[in-house]
């Protein structure tokens, strides 16, 4: 419950007019150090927009949500004015002033505690005249305050000369997330901000900002990958640890590569030859599907303005948030068990914008200013999905959909109606205006063959779950798509982007061919999954896994995995808040050990710095992180990192001889050497045996002088993502550079090619880790160069191993050394055809 302490209760005041009301009511908050003394403008400015005149000589005066950030924390402030004061138009008198400054929800139960006082008459006369300040603590906070706590209440002065954004510290950062600050890291923010009990705002040059506890504020700037963001705060300490969050990506993998936008639509293997019509639109899953249309639009709610009893209204609100909270619990349970937690957590985000706090209070002010709740709620959201639909990224502006969808969630239990099932006899491809998550997982594959959008995009968490679901998708198809009779034959191909209409028996015939050979080629990937990786003519390529702790080994396994090609240490560092201890991180690498069994598992030390930051380390800025004290070189900078994780690694090597361990950013031979000195030392104190030392290529420099390394290094592996922006010179996290920053570029594969040919010349081999490792066309390329192991994410284990088993060894060093001779990497990839028939069920 929020207290009301003494100091913010005035009694036996006068007052000419309202204006010297509010005057003095914000004084008291100011006073007490709840709002910034400017507060009292927006109290005045919201008068001018709706009488706040409550009834029975009651009035709540508030500020408008342009001056929410003037408040520093939520409180309420009382006035009483026993001779009255003139309020509103229709000569009403006040006697009871209470002013309200809502950073949070706490304020809701003090305001329907007034609800109650209104209909109390003797009450309300009770706390228009009375002596006693506790009277009043008692009717609007449940609480009589002793004596002793009255007087020893403390009161915080506001700020006496803050900076001209408002707060008094102020820094700025370039936002770093490769999808730029969706709902997972700016919840991450708002938790940070709430912990720390102070302010802190995000600001745009073009001068909007947001409080950062506010979930939609912040996913209405619009922040992408590369904006500059100006964070203000209420001290050095909280600025800090707030530039450090975001530098650190909040939560999100900022070595992930963003998804495009509007990815390039491939060229159908297959095609009818016979459809009366073709709809093209955007590939959003992949996937070939035969059937008939069926047309879906949403049931329109019928939302109208019908004011009721405020604490009825307020009431029913809270209701109809539970409710659909108590829903969400159950999606996220469902889609979890059925298609895994990263699904799963779409729905979390969407419980987040569910309890989105400028959303609540704006609610609860347009209820107060005398409109119905779900008349109320719709306005609110509603304005904030148009900000959303107008920002400049697609995938930000994608959370429209998502926030539609929490919308209509609340508004059906508000309403009382639930969602109309789709009525046919069969799954069919459905035809859409638009889906929401909710619609997209609920349908589900016992309704739906595969669907179709006017709107929409390709990063949507509708499309996201459609490729979860194995569903095949097409998105901003245009609104011919919606003219479609129910009923039309059709053929819709996900992965071109295209819904064939009336086709031909002849080329439904064909498609559902086509369709069993699909099936069988992902029958033989899944079914010759655990077959050792190799060439159609039985060359040797380990296919490996990329991951990033213990648990995830089991299902590394399950896909394939023929051991872990990169286990990426820095996670036990990224997802905590202190740094393991040594013994926290053997136990790890020991589980993971025991978890491989004979298998090869590659551990890399602590990979720090550039594009992953740890806040609670202190480490010093730098202007370019990318050309600073990373990898390698913060290791031998932070020996109290380094020891600790060398000894770790070295007392689960002395019972598994399957451990190896690599450096990452060696950029010169005596990176290496310094490296391998200290191991040797940790080695020796701790009498272990010999352990395979490896280097990560992820420099032009050390491509360039492998020969010498290979000499004295057991094995390289090359860190495609690094590698391609060194040898670019493009920043992989560059708004504008990012899509350029392509590993099949004849560049960085001349790089490769020459680290692999020093690798044979002294017996060592070769394994790629980055990502080109797991794209079809990079994998082949790669092996056509000579590289004996890829490391891969999980999913693409099964895919990888298929796309080898297709081709020749020959066949793909011929491959390779054409794309050395192309002029860039489109020229490359132009070069992967399909392969001949009798290969893809070879």
């Amino acid at each position: 419950m929020m207290e009301l302490p003494q100091e913010l209760i005035r009694l036996g005041a006068r007052a000419a007019s309202k204006d010297e009301a509010i005057a003095q009511v914000a004084s008291l908050l100011t006073a007490a150090g709840n709002v910034d003394a400017a507060y009292v403008d927006g109290m005045r400015a919201r008068e001018g927009q709706a009488n706040t005149y409550l009834g029975s000589g009651i009035a709540i005066p508030h500020g408008t949500p342009e001056t929410r950030h003037l408040i520093r924390k939520t409180g309420i402030a009382v006035v009483q004015v026993p001779g009255g004061v003139p309020w509103g138009a229709g000569g009403e008198t006040v006697r009871l002033v209470v002013g309200i400054a809502a950073a949070s929800d706490e304020h809701l139960n003090i305001l329907r505690r007034l609800t109650r006082v209104l209909s109390d008459d003797a009450l309300v006369e009770k706390l228009s005249t009375t002596a006693d300040p506790g009277d009043v603590q008692e009717a609007l906070t449940g609480e009589r305050a002793t004596s002793a706590q009255a007087t020893s209440a403390p009161v915080t002065s506001a700020p006496t000369s803050p900076a001209p954004s408002g707060l008094p510290y102020t820094a700025q950062i370039t936002l770093p997330n490769p999808l730029g600050m969706h709902a997972r890291p700016a919840t991450m923010l708002a938790n940070l901000v709430r912990s720390r009990g102070e302010r802190v705002r995000l600001s745009r040059e073009t001068g909007e900002s947001a409080d950062a506890t506010r979930l939609m504020e912040v996913l209405s700037l619009g922040l992408t990958r590369g904006t500059n963001v100006t964070v203000g705060a209420d001290s050095e300490a909280t600025l800090k640890a707030v530039v450090d969050a975001i530098r650190s990506g909040l939560g999100d993998d900022l070595s992930a590569v963003p998804a495009s936008a509007a990815p390039a639509r491939r060229e159908p293997e297959w095609a009818p030859t016979g459809a009366g019509t073709t709809v093209d639109g955007v590939a959003a899953a992949d996937g070939l599907v035969v059937g008939v249309t069926r047309q879906h639009v949403q049931r329109p709610l019928d939302v109208r303005d019908e004011p009721g009893d405020p604490l009825t209204e307020s009431d029913r609100f809270d209701s109809a948030l539970t409710a659909a909270r108590a829903e969400l619990d159950t999606v996220i349970a469902d889609v979890g068990a059925r298609f895994g937690a990263d699904k799963a957590a779409i729905f979390r985000a969407h419980q987040e914008l569910l309890g989105d706090e400028g959303t609540m209070q704006d609610t609860v002010g347009r209820i107060l200013d005398g409109h119905g709740v779900a008349w109320a709620y719709r306005e609110v959201t509603n304005e904030r999905i148009a900000a959303l639909q107008k920002l400049d990224d697609p995938t930000l502006a994608a959370r429209a959909v998502d926030l539609s969808d929490v919308q209509r969630r609340v508004l059906r239990h508000l309403l009382g109606i639930r969602e109309a099932d789709v009525a046919a006899s069969g799954p069919v491809i459905l035809l859409a205006p638009d889906l929401t998550p909710s619609d997209t997982a609920r349908l589900g594959p016992d309704t739906l063959l595969g669907f179709v959008t006017a709107q929409g995009g390709p990063t949507s968490h509708t499309a996201i779950i459609a490729r979860g679901l194995g569903l095949p998708a097409v998105v901003a198809a245009g609104n011919g798509v919606l003219e479609v009779p129910d009923g039309t034959p059709a053929i819709l191909d996900g992965g071109s982007g295209r819904l064939y209409l009336n086709p031909s028996e002849a080329d439904v015939q064909a498609a559902r061919e086509r369709q069993g050979v699909l099936a069988r080629e992902r029958e033989l990937a899944r079914a010759a999954r655990h077959q050792p990786g190799a060439t159609r003519d039985g060359a040797r390529v380990e296919v490996a896994a990329n991951i990033n702790r213990a648990a995830d080994a089991e299902a590394a396994l399950d896909a394939g995995a023929e051991g872990v090609g990169l286990m990426r240490t820095e996670f036990l560092f990224l997802e905590r808040d202190s740094v393991p201890s040594e013994d926290e991180q053997e136990q790890e690498y020991r589980a993971m050990a025991q978890a491989m069994g004979d298998r090869t598992l590659i551990i890399r030390t602590l990979d720090i710095g550039g594009d992953k930051e740890v806040p609670y380390l202190g480490l010093a800025h730098e202007d370019n992180s990318f050309l600073g004290l990373r990898g390698i070189r913060l290791c031998f900078d932070r020996p109290d990192l380094f020891l600790p994780q060398l000894r770790a690694v070295v007392r689960v090597a002395k019972d598994h001889p399957n451990v190896h361990l690599m450096f990452p950013m060696i950029s010169t031979l005596e990176d290496f050497r310094r490296a391998r000195a200290i191991f040797d030392q940790v080695r020796g104190e701790l009498n272990a045996p010999n352990v395979p030392l490896g280097v990560m290529i992820e420099v032009p420099s050390a491509a360039l002088i492998a020969d010498a390394l290979a000499q004295e290094v057991d094995f390289f592996s090359v860190g495609t993502n690094d590698l391609t922006q060194y040898t670019l010179a493009m920043d992989r996290l560059h708004p504008q550079l990012a899509r350029q920053t392509d590993a099949m570029h004849p560049a960085v594969l001349q790089l490769i090619g020459l680290t692999v040919q020093a690798a044979e010349r002294h017996g060592k081999w070769v394994g790629v880790c980055g990502g080109a490792a797991g794209d079809e066309v990079g994998a082949l390329m790669l092996t056509g160069l000579g590289v004996k192991e890829l490391s891969v994410s999980t999913p693409q284990i099964a895919t990888v191993k298929a796309a080898l088993r297709q081709r020749t060894k020959a066949e793909l060093q011929s491959l390779a050394q054409e794309a050395l001779a192309q002029p860039n990497a489109e020229a490359v990839r132009a070069l992967v055809r399909p392969p001949a028939p009798e290969g893809a069920t070879a």
